[in-house]
């Protein structure tokens, strides 16, 4: 029997709405970041696999692939897919038993402290450093107690960390670290994927970010043991079809995300190259604009260019909130990532941390502003931004 002739399918496909035609403006505003989506015809193929052989998820041959193709382009050991960069951040800390208390960050996204309390762990935020706005590793130290259990880190806007550092306080105090690297896809220090620092990192693949799967995330692990670990955490804690070693929940990314990411990877090269030129046109032009002070390119390190943030102090004739809407009245989608900071949402300004002065992340959430970058920006809309900026 035919779909059409089934006595249920007709009547069941007629309720299903038509389309709503969507409005889109005749000149639609500037995000501050845009996904690269590649020719359509190019994913048809991966779409026909798909339909073909019916393997919509749990580990298809499209995942296997990603996986594989993404630690030899990362330069990384293990990879381990996951649907999206939040539930990576709470499976690798399930995975390394984290709890008491972490040591995090302010200034970063609020899905990077969910995660500890979504696995009972209390955050302790620390102050940044100034010039790349990480964790400042003299703030760490000082922050360690006797239920002090891990640090976790962020690669914030793509800057590495000082791992050097990080590592020397843990091994000291016999600390897990974990680094949020949600911003760090394809970054490198001393030759090297910084994601190989730590006991895991984790990546973000949300549409917003340099290489993306629609959502998505991974977790990059040291050895074959613990990546084995990771992969039965994403599958409710399953070791075989009968076996389960603790309760845990569905993270595993889906045959459509990967397929998409494997598309991805033919482009990122020059994605991240055009992003660089971007990056280098606003560096240019900024350096004489008094009171906007651009982040410095990080020595030796090899960035992604995820984000162009800014800094917006008194000499410049008004503040950063005033510059944002000023440029969102002109249809330019500026950020001001990462304002409030999360010690000041509530939900954790509770936190004894939280209370603490924390003068450089207060000072930097103040002044900053992320100005639009992303490889289909052209460099008429980078040039109509900076002439925004340069009339102040």
């Amino acid at each position: 029997m035919k779909l059409s002739e089934h006595p249920v399918a007709m009547p069941a496909l007629a309720r299903i709405p038509a389309l709503m035609p969507i409005d889109v403006p005749a000149e639609p505003p500037t995000p501050v970041t845009q996904p690269f989506m590649p020719p359509l015809e190019e994913f048809v193929p991966f779409l026909e696999t798909i339909w073909s052989n019916r393997w919509l998820t749990n580990s298809g041959p499209f995942h296997q692939q990603l996986e594989r193709a993404l630690e030899q382009y990362l330069g990384v050991p293990y990879i381990s897919l996951t649907s999206n960069g939040t539930t990576a951040l709470w499976l690798a800390l399930q995975a390394m038993k984290v709890g008491g208390e972490v040591i995090t960050t302010p200034f970063t996204f609020v899905a990077t402290a969910h995660a500890l309390r979504l696995v009972g762990a209390t955050p302790v935020f620390v102050d940044i450093d100034e010039e790349d706005c990480n964790l400042a590793p003299a703030g760490i130290e000082a922050a360690v107690t006797d239920r002090t259990s891990a640090i976790l880190p962020v690669h914030c806007f793509g800057h590495p960390c000082d791992t050097a550092a990080i590592s020397r306080i843990a091994d000291v105090y016999e600390l897990k670290v974990i680094y949020d690297a949600a911003h760090a896809f394809g970054v490198q220090t001393g030759g090297q994927s910084v994601l190989r620092q730590g006991d895991l990192s984790v990546l973000s693949f949300h549409a917003t970010k340099v290489f993306n799967t629609f959502e998505g995330g991974a977790i990059v692990s040291p050895d074959q043991r613990t990546k084995s670990k990771i992969d039965r955490l994403r599958n409710f804690g399953f070791i075989d079809d009968t076996v389960m070693a603790r309760a845990s929940i569905n993270g595993k990314l889906n045959e459509l995300q990967s397929a998409f990411g494997l598309l991805q990877l033919r482009y990122i090269d020059d994605l991240i190259a055009r992003r660089g030129e971007i990056s280098a046109r606003y560096h240019a032009a900024l350096a004489d604009i008094d009171g906007i002070a651009p982040f410095r390119i990080g020595g030796g390190a090899t960035l992604n260019h995820s984000y162009f943030p800014i800094l917006v102090s008194e000499d410049y004739p008004v503040d950063a909130d005033a510059l944002c809407r000023r440029l969102q009245a002109a249809g330019i989608l500026a950020r001001r990532y990462f304002h409030p900071l999360i010690c000041d949402m509530p939900g954790y300004r509770d936190l004894p941390s939280a209370r603490q002065p924390l003068p450089v992340a207060r000072r930097i959430a103040r002044q900053i502003l992320c100005l639009p970058i992303h490889p289909n920006l052209s460099d008429s809309l980078v040039d109509r931004t900076i002439d925004i900026l340069s009339h102040g």
